[in-house]
């Protein structure tokens, strides 16, 4: 339970940090630039994505040796693709019925929305980037699972690694292995 209440933690850190270059740039573009939030929004968001898949794997989720890196890289994409569409939908019903030239004649309640709108939107999709990566992405499937367990419940270590290998994200790794291109390590 530890290790996960540090890698929550970890996460929440890297988060934040990509949360101030995501919501930096929004405001940059959309207060001084007067441009509309869907965009800035969508520009934002994948600069900050660059600095979060790098911080991500590098101190939240350990790489995986029954996974291909290619394969992350492709479970990161997909997560942050259904990320960036939570987070484009969130922040434009944010400003939803305003004039359609609101980012220019009403232009300091049109930021206030949206910034209103990215709060949500963050917390929304942290949620679900930490769920689909710890999922998909972790090594960490080893005794966390008896931890959880009553004492006289424990699995032993030949169970665990049954249930593992039986497990749709082991599956999905030693798929990916097995499908590696030549050339791609």
């Amino acid at each position: 339970m530890r290790k996960l209440i540090e890698q929550i933690l970890k996460f929440g850190v890297v988060g934040a940090i990509a949360f101030v270059i995501d919501w930096g740039i929004l405001n940059l573009l959309v207060g001084v630039f007067h441009m509309h939030n869907v965009i800035a929004g969508t520009i934002s968001f994948f600069i900050s994505l660059v600095f979060n898949y790098f911080a991500s794997m590098k101190y939240v989720f350990k790489h995986r040796p029954d996974m291909a890196r290619w394969m992350e890289m492709a479970i990161f994409l997909f997560s942050s693709l259904v990320g960036l569409f939570l987070n484009a939908l969130i922040i434009w019903l944010s400003t939803y019925g305003m004039n359609r030239d609101a980012f220019i004649t009403q232009h300091a309640e049109y930021l206030l929305r949206t910034n209103m709108g990215k709060l949500v939107a963050t917390v929304i999709v942290a949620i679900w980037n930490f769920i689909i990566r710890k999922w998909l992405l972790d090594d960490t499937h080893t005794n966390a699972m008896n931890r959880l367990r009553r004492k006289g419940n424990v699995l032993s270590e030949e169970e665990l690694e049954a249930k593992w290998e039986k497990s749709f994200s082991h599956r999905l790794g030693m798929w990916s292995i097995e499908h590696t291109p030549k050339g791609w390590e």
